[in-house]
């Protein structure tokens, strides 16, 4: 078993002021921001008087406090705004993308890709600086193996990086490419087509189908939820209320209004007794009960009692916490609190 270590720094809040502290809680940058995010490639985005910028581990101001919003870095870009208009950033502050977009998501993970809005369309940006999708798109995309799902004129069909027409422009409904199929909906029921828009699961589905994940996809029959591998094989027979992918050999599923996890035998490993669940991340997994948010590892074991309002999945270490319709602060993997009214 993987084994995650609290962080070296860990965003700190009391009575509104927010800076950082190590694992006893000993405050290392103090606390004069207005909020602090989590420490990424050594950096952190830090919030002052409603202007973003970033700090690093000593504390020191690498970005200047002046954005609007401000997002991390990946492929050495960031993207932020300024004067109400949106572009990204290099380590140096220097504007690499102009300022001038109406909205610029994040450079995608394994593709280079940006995608950002424009006159109420979108298109997209590379690592290097460059448009290299036009801004014609009805809906912000992201890529998955190598395609993008894109909405034009209200049909739904995918692209490449290089903005060819890969699949038609003829659905009405889709998610993304995962293992070489992507569920799209065409007349009112969903089906699997390949990467050459081929057929390869019929569309005689209702409802919703969801990616194939470990070689099985959720799908809906007579509002059943059930589980097919790419055959069209019934693997998991259509009893469920709903489901998630498969990840790592289990599934979270619904049923009798309750949400546990099965894996791939339709076995139950973890009761039906929530009234949600997340996916395990960092080898813990949300959970919702009686209005209130704990978490559990795979054995089903709670971690963390369920006494929070809302939680965020764990990431580097720590979880987000809302108390009362307020985020008030972190937790790490031990239930740890960092922060104080």
């Amino acid at each position: 078993m993987k084994i995650y270590e609290t962080p070296e720094l860990i965003p700190f809040i009391k009575k509104d002021k927010s800076g950082y502290c190590n694992g006893e809680k000993k405050i290392i940058i103090p606390l004069k921001y207005n909020a602090s995010g989590i420490f990424r490639d050594d950096l952190a985005v830090v919030l002052l008087n409603n202007q973003h910028g970033m700090i690093n581990k000593e504390g020191k101001e690498v970005i200047p406090i002046k954005y609007e919003q401000l997002g991390n870095f990946r492929y050495g870009l960031a993207h932020a705004r300024l004067n109400n208009k949106w572009g990204y950033i290099n380590k140096e502050d220097k504007g690499i993308i102009p300022f001038k977009y109406d909205f610029a998501c994040e450079i995608q993970e394994g593709i280079g890709i940006g995608t950002v809005k424009l006159d109420s369309k979108w298109g997209g940006v590379n690592a290097e600086g460059k448009e290299i999708i036009p801004c014609k798109y009805d809906a912000p995309f992201f890529f998955s193996e190598g395609l993008a799902l894109v909405v034009l004129n209200g049909k739904i069909g995918f692209i490449d990086k290089d903005c060819k027409e890969v699949i038609p422009f003829i659905y009405e409904m889709s998610i993304a490419f995962s293992e070489g199929l992507a569920p799209v909906k065409l007349k009112g029921k969903w089906g699997h087509i390949d990467k050459e828009n081929n057929t390869v699961i019929p569309f005689k589905y209702g409802d919703s189908s969801d990616l194939f994940r470990e070689g099985l996809a959720a799908v809906f029959l007579n509002k059943k939820c059930g589980y097919i591998d790419k055959k069209n094989n019934v693997i998991i027979s259509f009893k469920y209320d709903g489901g998630s992918w498969f990840e790592n050999g289990i599934a979270y599923v619904y049923f009798n209004g309750k949400c546990g996890f099965i894996d791939i035998n339709d076995k139950k490993v973890i009761p039906f007794k929530y009234d949600w669940v997340s996916f395990f991340h960092e080898d813990l997994a949300a959970f919702g009960l009686n209005k209130k948010a704990g978490f559990i590892d795979k054995e089903g074991k709670e971690i963390i009692p369920p006494k929070y309002d809302w939680v965020t999945d764990f990431s580097g270490g720590l979880a987000h916490i809302k108390l009362k319709d307020k985020w008030v602060g972190c937790i790490d993997r031990n239930g740890t609190e960092y922060w104080e009214e």
